[in-house]
């Protein structure tokens, strides 16, 4: 399996211009909260709690995020935790909402993502490897974390394989 640095810095190589990784910070919790949506229904409550696909594949990656890395994985479980707890709220709503807040959130989400790599100029990560879709949430706390001076040495290892951020220069269409 892959290191917590592996995938960070893997992922990273395809998101190094500043505005990229800002639409990464809009867009990626937006496309994770319309999943949860979507995937709440079906669903039913058992002792209290909203049992749906959305559970099924939150539990599976807050697994891969722990055995990864306890501190990163924790806070991805409480944020997994949250949109699931959003997508049972959005689920409990008629077909419309539900449908409307899910299909809208992630098609928005999308085309925020799509915006931020065409400031990199470079395709996202995940048309060479579906596991940067799995990655993108993580990269994104491991940001935010890096931002508040969170896990220096993971900072350092993700840069020395995919180099400082930056703003890239658009170059002139010809």
């Amino acid at each position: 399996m892959k290191t917590l640095t592996d995938h960070l810095g893997q992922y990273a190589e395809y998101h190094r211009d500043r505005r990229n990784i800002v639409s990464h910070f809009i867009g990626i919790p937006m496309i994770v909260v319309a999943v949860a949506i979507l995937l709440s229904r079906p669903g039913f409550a058992l002792g209290g709690l909203w049992l749906a696909p959305a559970t099924l594949l939150a539990l599976a990656a807050a697994v891969f995020y722990l055995r990864l890395d306890l501190r990163f994985g924790v806070a991805m479980a409480v944020l997994l935790y949250l949109a699931l707890w959003a997508g049972a709220v959005v689920a409990g709503q008629g077909t419309a909402a539900w449908l409307g807040a899910g299909i809208g959130l992630f098609v928005i989400g999308w085309i925020i993502q799509f915006i931020g790599h065409w400031y990199e100029g470079r395709k996202p990560a995940f048309v060479d490897d579906l596991i940067g879709l799995a990655i993108g949430p993580l990269f994104v706390v491991a940001e935010a974390a890096f931002l508040f001076g969170l896990r220096d040495e993971v900072r350092r290892a993700v840069e020395e394989r995919a180099g400082p951020t930056c703003i890239r220069e658009r170059k002139p269409a010809h």
